[in-house]
């Protein structure tokens, strides 16, 4: 845009209906499954694709190998996907100066035409002849999701985010003050930061990575966006359909790295950087945090920090609940997506009274678990993102095959042979601290353990158990039929997870239903998907109007001699 372009708003603006976006479900026979699983072919079938950093919209390809990350598809290690062009620290900072310069016309752009940009992405992200197939595809070959689940996030979760934010600050640019003295007037001002905000994204969901970024600049930010490098399929698409949608240049730059510390190192230290938009490990949202403390003295302003981190998220169920709810609900929270949702259920407590018939359909329904290639309609789950990711968890589980107070009863076998294949596995321990009890395993790993529920006060101690067990406060869920004691249980798990589940699994929040986050170290619990995400990335201003003039500096209390 240039000045002589600067658009006007003409009035206040009415969003249309804004509802969550209707999931396909790829049922055998279905359209959308021939269509999806066509796009998964022409993956295959393709050369590895050059993704460039984007840069006020010039595409920006490096010739040092050592800025160059080859990608391999992780169910298919002999094919590689693409080959991914790192931002070096002078393409950082060459973004950080186009992001300044585009920020006034963003800022100033009326709301109604960004709003129009981010609901254009949406429709253009959401119609099968675009981008629905080819970003669920890519998700899928690039990620690891099966069907379905690519579908719950880079479609109907990706779209909502751009949708219900569109929505939320149409709301939130609509609230005012009520109160005025006589012959004054009060506003409030929705401003955005003043510098460039960060998002850094995630491997495991494609949508949360258009939220880091989009979310900010839904509110007037300009973002430097670092996605994943092993994400990269995907969330190029989507900067391309952003594009496609009218997206301003500069206002997002794509600059993902091969290098982390390229990054870190030039947007921390700038003195303009106003906000970090995170979502990642605990130990890099910690070094970030503890960085940005560091260089306090160097910012224009205090930067905004907002990052969601990881969970130990908990299944407890009571012995008068619903036992096949309870395997069922188990099953998929534990091992959708082979575990690496932030939200995966991987500690489960089970009364002792029924624990031997509830461990044993545990046992069996898990087996029925098909692990294979993603774009396998037979297949549950597929392989785990990367070589790095594969060791950990592998590691987990041989620590608990050698650990005396636990036992492995369902899969454990791992494989790296083809792809980073690991078994959907449940280790059954008498130590409700050992390990993979109290540690993030981020894979197909889930632990349950026996809880006596023959004192009458089980209820509190386990409670009291699974509410110290862990340093994290994402999500959890109980299992329960009786109200006194869901009463109870919702009571004294107030701060053990921001989202809390009755009789439903740990996973699977929805955009504008459920506001996504926790605490304690899983974040600072800002709610994605919510307007209380959105007020974070806007500076409120005050603006106080007086009608009528002042005709004496005294007052009434004084008295004047």
């Amino acid at each position: 845009m240039t000045s002589s372009s600067r658009l006007t708003s003409h009035g206040t603006i009415k969003l249309p209906t804004i509802t969550n976006e209707p999931m396909k479900t790829y049922a055998k026979g279905s359209s959308e499954r021939v269509g999806l699983l066509a796009e998964c072919d022409k993956i295959l079938k393709s050369q590895p694709l050059e993704i460039p950093c984007i840069v006020n919209g010039e595409r920006i390809y490096q010739s040092n190998q050592d800025l160059i990350f080859s990608r391999e598809m992780p169910s298919l290690r002999s094919h590689t996907l693409y080959h991914m062009h790192g931002a070096d620290k002078q393409v950082i900072q060459h973004a950080i100066e186009g992001s300044l310069s585009a920020k006034k016309e963003w800022e100033d752009m009326p709301l109604e035409y960004k709003c129009a940009i981010f609901l254009k992405a949406a429709d253009l992200l959401s119609s099968p002849d675009f981008y629905r197939y080819k970003i669920n595809a890519a998700t899928m070959m690039g990620q690891g999701k099966t069907m379905y689940q690519s579908e719950i996030d880079s479609s109907a979760e990706l779209i909502d985010f751009l949708r219900f934010n569109a929505y939320y600050a149409s709301q939130l640019f609509g609230k005012q003050i009520d109160h005025h003295s006589a012959g004054t007037w009060n506003r409030v001002e929705y401003r955005a930061l003043e510098g460039f905000v960060a998002a850094v994204s995630p491997f495991n969901f494609t949508a949360i990575g258009g939220n880091l970024a989009c979310a900010p600049a839904q509110m007037g930010n300009v973002i430097l966006w670092k996605p994943s490098e092993t994400a990269l399929l995907s969330n190029y698409l989507l900067y391309l359909a952003l594009e496609e949608a009218g997206l301003p240049k500069g206002v997002i730059q794509f600059v993902p790295t091969k290098v982390p510390s390229h990054f870190g190192d030039v947007v921390l230290n700038d003195t303009n950087f106003a906000g970090l938009h995170f979502t990642g490990s605990t130990k890099t949202f910690q070094y970030l945090y503890n960085e940005i403390s560091t260089n306090l003295p160097k910012y224009k302003s205090i930067p905004r920090i907002v990052g969601e981190t990881g969970g130990k998220n908990f299944h407890l169920m009571h012995p008068n609940c619903d036992v096949d709810n309870f395997i069922n609900q188990t099953i998929r929270g534990a091992f959708e997506y082979s575990g690496q949702k932030c939200s995966a259920t991987s500690r489960c407590y089970i009364p002792k009274s029924k624990y031997a018939t509830i461990r044993d359909r545990l046992v069996e329904e898990t087996k029925k678990l098909k692990i294979g290639q993603p774009n396998d309609p037979t297949s549950f789950t597929s392989a785990v993102i990367d070589e790095r990711s594969f060791d950990r968890i592998s590691g987990f589980i041989e620590r608990a095959r050698k650990n005396p107070s636990c036992k492995i009863i369902a899969g454990g076998n791992c494989s790296k042979e083809v792809g980073y294949f690991v078994e959907p596995t449940i280790i059954e321990t008498t130590d409700p601290n050992s390990e993979t009890m109290e540690q993030e395993v981020f894979g197909p790993v889930l632990t349950i353990y026996a809880y006596d529920d023959s004192q009458q006060t089980y209820l509190d101690q386990t409670l009291k158990l699974i509410d110290s067990t862990s340093a994290y406060g994402l999500t959890g869920a109980i299992f329960a039929r009786d109200r006194a004691d869901i009463s109870k249980c919702v009571e004294r798990l107030r701060h053990s997870a921001g989202n809390f589940y009755i009789n439903d699994k740990s996973t699977g929040a929805i955009v504008g239903q459920q506001p996504f986050g926790g605490s304690r170290t899983s974040g600072t619990n800002d709610k994605a998907g919510s307007e209380y995400m959105l007020l974070r990335w806007t500076s409120v201003r005050a603006v106080k109007e007086t009608f009528m003039p002042l005709k004496h500096w005294g007052y009434p209390s004084v008295d004047m001699e």
